[in-house]
């Protein structure tokens, strides 16, 4: 055992005691979170407006804080970047997480000296939890990467401001520094496929033990591996090659290709980080589900999905949430997020402990005809048929089609496949008999001449890549979305269809 490894050990073994400890009173730290996000937001000027003076429980609390969105936060942002102090948090934010919204354009997400350690405490933990729970320590002292975004920061009202997993990178302890690819330089390249050359270049002759990112660009780098060294599987050019961090978006849909490239089992760790903060992460290879971080300055709320929509929805706390329901989660953060709708939806899987899995946007659904079918749902389907007929996906996402010729509207799915089917109208049909049974909703509108099945395009080969990149959001964080309400995406993938 080397050096880092064997240092790594005890220390794995007091989070991973911990962690546990803090499973079985989740609910105690989540009260006492909101208590003292309540005592230190009464000195700011969101607290003052909505009167904390006289919040002393999460009943009053819900009454005093309405639900926002960031459209909604925007005004008390644009205080703060004109060097106002005290606005929603104490004092002033020490970064701004810079990231794309589809309606506010670029938004800017504070965090707080308070905040900054729940992104880079969970991280560790999530590495230092799979340690203790392995034994796995070995990692440690080869060489890992985190495929990211641009470590380079601007300033916005004063205020360092850059991608979140820029802000991270300048956060990595030094005993890791020497461990850490890409270097500097080559993290700050803007172009992902300049980029993406210049990390194989580094990363090809390394011992890499750790490899993390979003999977979608992960697989684009062990493409480039596999093609430069004449069909390698990334086992073979990686030997000590341990584990896979992902996360960002759904997995399954990327495993069947990544684990080929990969060519032998490994362990990944699932996680679920976002610029307001690193909320959950797989802490068991064995069991399902990530473990909500219920004790890093975050207290979460949680309204049925089917109501995220309604005027006054259900809030309910982390003591009222049910297994198999999908929420959308809402926070309030040491940053001084107060009621923010994430838009994101979970499903807990377990409630001793916490654990859930993440389902979708709430942004991110079809009901141009009532269906309201969901990402879990199209996911669910594609991927069913997918393993019955061992074919691998690529990319996918898709969008209703309004007929103009008097014929049925339908789902028009735009699918890349690694593998096409046989037969892809009888694929087409297996997936859509999945999505029937899963939503009743689509089921009715197929049996009442409503709808018509639904229609796979295959997009060519590349042809998300290659989209992707048109529209300048190759790489980083960004990820194609997997359902529209609009044509947009659809009426431009229609360019990448194979002919």
């Amino acid at each position: 055992m080397k050096f880092k490894s064997l240092l790594a050990k005890p220390f794995a073994s007091i989070v991973y005691n911990k962690i546990k400890k803090e499973m079985v009173k989740a609910v105690e730290d989540q009260e006492a979170i909101l208590q003292e996000l309540v005592k230190t937001g009464r000195k700011t000027e969101f607290g003052t407006e909505h009167k904390f003076n006289a919040v002393q429980s999460y009943d009053e609390f819900k009454q005093a804080v309405p639900l926002r969105d960031y459209e909604q936060f925007k005004p008390y942002i644009q205080r703060i970047k004109e060097g106002k102090q005290n606005v929603l948090w104490k004092g002033q934010p020490i970064y701004f997480a810079k990231t794309s919204g589809t309606t506010s354009g670029v938004k800017y997400i504070p965090i707080s000296k308070d905040s900054v350690n729940n992104h880079i405490d969970t991280a560790r933990n999530a590495l230092l939890n799979y340690m203790g729970e392995t034994g796995n320590t070995a990692f440690a002292d080869g060489k890992m990467i985190f495929l990211s975004g641009s470590p380079e920061l601007e300033r916005v009202g004063g205020i360092p401001t850059g991608r979140l997993s820029g802000i991270v990178n300048h956060h990595v302890p030094r005993y890791l520094r020497t461990n850490q690819l890409p270097s500097y330089e080559t993290n700050c390249i803007d172009d992902w496929e300049t980029k993406l050359d210049k990390i194989v270049e580094e990363t090809i002759n390394q011992d890499m033990t750790l490899i993390s990112g979003i999977p979608p660009w992960v697989q684009m780098y062990f493409d480039r591996l596999i093609e430069r060294t004449n069909g390698k599987r990334i086992k073979e050019i990686f030997k000590n090659f341990d584990v896979l961090v992902y996360g960002g978006v759904n997995f399954e849909p990327y495993r069947a290709k990544l684990m080929a490239s990969i060519g032998e089992p490994i362990h990944t760790i699932e996680t679920f980080p976002a610029s307001e903060g690193f909320f959950a992460f797989q802490n068991s290879q064995e069991e399902e589900g990530l473990l909500l971080n219920t004790n890093s300055g975050i207290f979460y709320e949680f309204i049925p999905a089917n109501e995220i929509f309604n005027e006054n929805p259900t809030r309910l706390s982390l003591k009222d949430v049910q297994t198999g329901v999908n929420y959308a989660m809402i926070i309030n953060n040491n940053a001084g997020l107060w009621g923010y709708n994430l838009g994101d939806t979970v499903k807990f899987v377990s409630t001793n402990p916490y654990k859930l899995l993440v389902t979708g946007r709430t942004k991110h659904f079809i009901s141009a005809f009532g269906e309201h079918v969901i990402g879990e749902e199209v996911e669910y389907s594609l991927m069913k048929a997918a393993a019955e007929e061992n074919v691998q996906i690529t990319e996918f996402t898709v969008a209703p089609k309004v007929q103009t010729s008097g014929e049925l509207p339908y789902h028009e799915w735009f699918v890349e496949f690694e593998n096409p089917p046989a037969d892809l109208a009888a694929f087409s049909s297996k997936v859509n008999e999945n999505l029937r049974k899963k939503n009743i909703y689509y089921d009715d509108l197929l049996s009442g001449n409503i709808l018509q099945p639904l229609k796979i395009r295959a997009i060519r080969k590349q042809g998300f890549i290659e989209y992707m990149k048109a529209i300048g959001k190759l790489g980083g964080q960004n990820k194609v979305p997997r359902l529209s309400n609009d044509r947009k995406l659809a009426d431009e993938l229609m360019a990448y269809v194979q002919q």
